[in-house]
């Protein structure tokens, strides 16, 4: 072996001596964590809300020579099997969350509790993508069909991800609503925070580019555009200059409202029910109810 020089000067020796250092300090690190928790696994959660859906759309969903004799063993036997993934999916984070914190406990009767009263949201959830599938439809005149766009529109798949994830993040599961959300985030290009608020009847048409932050609140019957962004403004700071995590941040909007593409709707306003937002706005102050706001009004 040869040994390392440094005849050209390009600072080779001092380079060596500090990657050595670094190396043995992830080594300490690895061996103080010998037995590192794994993670919920995105493939597994991928399985598990495609069998979810298929259990609250059984025909359109589900098996394609399903018939009506099999649907409630077809649901039944998908719920036991989905259910059991979920439990160890959300075990999984529970324990990561637990060794993060310097904590030894069990984490089986937690993650029990949370996936047993997830499971009893799910007639909720049907009723609410139910709202949202009549909503599109509706709000389309493209769509023929309710059919047509529980099978094909992408802002319904983000919703349906939504609608599951947000469940999870509310009861205790926030990693796993998370990776379900980036789920569809992934797949239709349409980023909706597991915490945001969203009330029944909701439409994001064609949705490409569409955010919508953690503390975001929409009312019932509003219809978003592609790249609508419901953002922060800005971001607090603690003393140490930390962020401040979980401040409400993202805008209220409520009933009613359409906020049409490319729209970016900045900071904790209020967008009063029954207001049209017209295309590409930059909007960072609350409006009354029945505003119709385009940009010629916003820069004036």
């Amino acid at each position: 072996m040869s040994v390392v020089t440094d005849d050209n000067n390009w600072g080779i020796l001092p380079l060596v001596a500090e990657l050595r250092g670094l190396r043995l300090q992830s080594l300490q690190n690895r061996q103080r964590l010998q037995h590192p928790p794994k993670l919920p696994a995105k493939k597994i959660l991928r399985d598990i809300v495609d069998n979810l859906a298929a259990v609250l759309f059984p025909n359109r969903l589900g098996l394609p020579d399903i018939n009506d004799e099999g649907i409630d063993y077809f649901v039944g036997h998908t719920l036991d099997s989905v259910m059991r993934q979920l439990n160890q999916q959300i075990g999984l984070e529970l324990q990561f969350y637990a060794q993060q914190q310097g904590l030894a406990q069990d984490s089986q009767p937690q993650s029990v509790q949370i996936t047993r009263a997830f499971a009893a949201t799910l007639p909720s959830i049907r009723l609410l993508i139910d709202s949202d599938i009549q909503a599109a439809y509706e709000g389309d005149p493209a769509a023929h069909s309710a059919d047509e766009v529980l099978i094909c529109y992408p802002g319904i798949y983000a919703v349906i991800h939504h609608r599951i994830a947000h469940q999870l993040y509310r009861l205790g599961a926030p990693l796993v609503a998370r990776v379900i959300a980036e789920l569809a985030h992934s797949a239709t290009g349409i980023d909706i925070h597991p915490g945001a608020q969203i009330a029944d009847s909701f439409f994001i048409d064609h949705g490409t580019g569409v955010v919508i932050g953690e503390t975001a609140e929409i009312g019932r019957h509003v219809r978003l555009y592609q790249a609508v962004t419901l953002g922060a403004k800005r971001f607090d700071k603690d003393d140490n200059g930390i962020l401040i995590k979980g401040s409400s941040r993202h805008p209220i909007v409520e009933d009613r409202v359409v906020i049409y593409a490319g729209a970016t709707l900045l900071g904790r306003i209020t967008i009063g029910h029954d207001s049209t937002i017209g295309g590409n706005v930059w909007l960072t102050h609350s409006v009354p109810p029945n505003s119709f706001i385009s940009q010629a009004q916003v820069r004036s």
